[in-house]
C-alpha cells in the first residue's frame, strides 16, 4: 500500500442530520449498548457458575452471548463517537478491521446455530446415543470450527483489499460492510467470487442443515409422546426465533451491499441499525425467558439482588 493510501480516511455517509437531537440519540444508543453487554454477560455468568448448565446446548448459548458482546463492541463504540462528531470518518485500516470482525463474528453466529441444531437433533432423535456423540471433545471441536472457519473466510477478502486503490471515499453506510468494496477503483473478480463461496459455506448450507434437522425433529416429535413434543418446543422454539431474525437481517445486509436499492438515507440508517441491534439484544432475552433452566437461575439471581 502506498503512503497516500495509508493516510486515507473514508467518510461514513449513511448518517442523517440529527442536529440538536444528537445527544438524545447518543444516550439511547449508549443505553442499548450497555444493555447488550449487561444482558449477555448475565447469561454467560449463569452458565459459567451453575453446574447443571454445563451441557452442550447451554455452552453454545454462552458462546452466542460472547459473540454478541464482541460483535457489539466492534460496532457500538464507533457509532457513539460518530453521533457526537461533526464528520463521521474512519481510517482505511480500521474499516478493514471492522469489516473482518463484522463478518467473522456474523459467520460464527450462523455456525453456532448449526451446532445448536445438531445438538437438539441428537438429543431428541437419538437420545440413547446423545452422551456418546455430544462429548466434551465434540463440543470443543464444534466451537473451534464455529469461530475459526468464519475468521479464516473473512480474512481472505480483507487481505485482498489491503493494497486496493480507492476511487471513492464515501461509504453508503454507518460502518464497514460489503459496501466497502464499491469504493475500489476496480472490483476484484476474486473477491466477488470468493464472497459468493463464503455466502454458500456460512449462509446457505448452514440454513439448509438447520431446516433439515428441525424437519426431522418435528417428524420424530409428532410420532412421540407429549413429553417429547413439549421438550422439542421448549428447546427449539427460541433457536428458530433467533435463526429467522438473524437470517432476515443478514439477507438485508448482503442485498443492500450488492444491489443498488434507492432507499432514502433515513430508511437505510434504520434498517442498518437493526442489523446490529436485534440479535445481540434479543438473544439473551429469548434464551433467558424461553429456556426453562436459564430462566429459573435468572429469577433466583434477581431475587438475591433484590433482597440484598
Amino acid at each position: 500500500m502506498n503512503d497516500e493510501l495509508n493516510v486515507t480516511y473514508i467518510t461514513l455517509g449513511g448518517y442523517v442530520e440529527v442536529g440538536k437531537y444528537k445527544y438524545l440519540y447518543f444516550l439511547i444508543m449508549c443505553a442499548l449498548y450497555v444493555l447488550i453487554i449487561f444482558s449477555n454477560s448475565i447469561i454467560v455468568y449463569l452458565i459459567w457458575v451453575h453446574q447443571n448448565l454445563h451441557e452442550p446446548m447451554y455452552i453454545f448459548i454462552a458462546a452466542l452471548s460472547v459473540n454478541s458482546i464482541l460483535f457489539s463492541t466492534n460496532i457500538y463504540p464507533k457509532l457513539l463517537v460518530d453521533f457526537l462528531s461533526e464528520k463521521q470518518i474512519i481510517s482505511y485500516q480500521a474499516c478493514l478491521f471492522q469489516y473482518f470482525m463484522f463478518y467473522g463474528l456474523g459467520g460464527s453466529d450462523f455456525l453456532l446455530l448449526v451446532a445448536m441444531a445438531f445438538d437438539r437433533y441428537v438429543s431428541i432423535c437419538k437420545p440413547l446415543q446423545y452422551p456418546t456423540i455430544m462429548r466434551k471433545t465434540t463440543v470443543n471441536k464444534l466451537l473451534l470450527l464455529a469461530w475459526f472457519l468464519p475468521a479464516i473466510q473473512a480474512a481472505v477478502p480483507t487481505g485482498l483489499s489491503v493494497d486496493k486503490k480507492l476511487c471513492d471515499f464515501t461509504l453508503k453506510g454507518i460502518f464497514c460492510n460489503n459496501s466497502f468494496f464499491k469504493l475500489h477503483c476496480v472490483m476484484s473478480k476474486a473477491i466477488y467470487v470468493y464472497g459468493l463461496v463464503a455466502l454458500l459455506n456460512l449462509g446457505l448450507l448452514p440454513v439448509l442443515f438447520i431446516l433439515f434437522t428441525y424437519t426431522k425433529i418435528i417428524i420424530i416429535s409428532y410420532r412421540s409422546s407429549r413429553d417429547v413434543r413439549k421438550k422439542a418446543v421448549e428447546t427449539c422454539l427460541p433457536h428458530l426465533l433467533v435463526l429467522i431474525c438473524f437470517s432476515c437481517l443478514i439477507i438485508y445486509d448482503i442485498s443492500i451491499a450488492r444491489i443498488e436499492f434507492d432507499f432514502p438515507k433515513s430508511v437505510r440508517l434504520i434498517m442498518t441499525l437493526q442489523v446490529v441491534l436485534y440479535n445481540p439484544l434479543f438473544n439473551p432475552i429469548i434464551y433467558g425467558l424461553k429456556m426453562k433452566e436459564i430462566s429459573k437461575h435468572l429469577k433466583k439471581l434477581f431475587r438475591r439482588v433484590k433482597l440484598s
